[in-house]
């Protein structure tokens, strides 16, 4: 009976640790691979692909309101800024994988045929407010069409821009990226959680368990040294974003 005993409490430490260890998120899809590139749909497919828990990527909203998936705000090599430009000229730049930057709307069209990866969404951060409320709402519109809004998180650096997507979504999962702010301003603003930069939760430490005091999720990014993620993982964190999902995956089967 001891030795049952025992072995059922092993089996419950192991399970503990197990459900403690943080998720994985590529961060703009798994473009860290041959075939792929930042923001592009292989990204998302080959993310899916390798068992992650979700995939980054990142929205603007152009100059003829439309929505579009890329990083920076001006493509590198070129002038077309994602702010101004209108849609048709941004999506005519063909990527390093050979695709063209996606829609949102190809893009979500292919979330919602993965299921099992889910969509971490950052809206990029405009030059307009009233501009970022408009954009939130043509997110959540196509989030909705795609019936993807139970499978995304939105993370926004802007307050202005999560502030209209708590508005939209008052259950939605909406986390803060900016890293200005303490986890209890955050539980004020009425957000899910933070999203922080390493650098910034290196400096501050105590926020991962003051946010989990407070109920709200942590996430770091861009973690991409072996250093960092097993930090990271030892302090608790609940989500790491890396470009480097596959090493992630590697070091918490360990």
């Amino acid at each position: 009976m001891k030795k049952l005993l025992s072995l059922t409490l092993s089996l419950l430490v192991v399970t503990a640790t197990v459900a403690a260890q943080p998720k994985v998120i590529a961060h703009r899809g798994y473009w860290k691979t041959a075939g792929s590139a930042q923001n592009s749909i292989a990204s998302y497919t080959k993310a899916d692909a390798i068992g992650v828990f979700g995939s980054e990527m990142d929205v603007w909203f152009t100059g003829d309101n439309k929505l579009v998936v890329n990083h920076d705000r001006v493509y590198k090599g070129t002038k077309i800024n994602m702010e101004k430009d209108k849609a048709n000229l941004i999506t005519s730049i063909v990527l390093p994988n050979g695709e063209n930057i996606p829609t949102l709307d190809a893009y979500l069209k292919l979330a919602a045929s993965k299921p099992n990866t889910r969509l971490i969404l950052e809206m990029k951060s405009l030059s307009d407010l009233k501009r970022e409320d408009l954009a939130a709402e043509k997110i959540v519109k196509a989030l909705r069409k795609y019936k993807l809004l139970n499978n995304t998180d939105i993370i926004c650096f802007s307050i202005n821009a999560c502030l209209a997507f708590r508005k939209l979504l008052p259950d939605g999962r909406i986390h803060y990226l900016n890293g200005d702010l303490p986890p209890k301003s955050i539980k004020k603003l009425g957000l899910t959680g933070i999203d922080y930069s390493h650098k910034v939760l290196r400096k501050h430490p105590e926020w991962i368990k003051a946010a989990h005091k407070l109920g709200l999720e942590v996430n770091v990014w861009t973690v991409n040294k072996e250093e960092d993620m097993r930090y990271f993982i030892d302090m608790g964190v609940d989500y790491i974003t890396t470009d480097h999902p596959e090493q992630l995956q590697a070091l918490l089967k360990k």
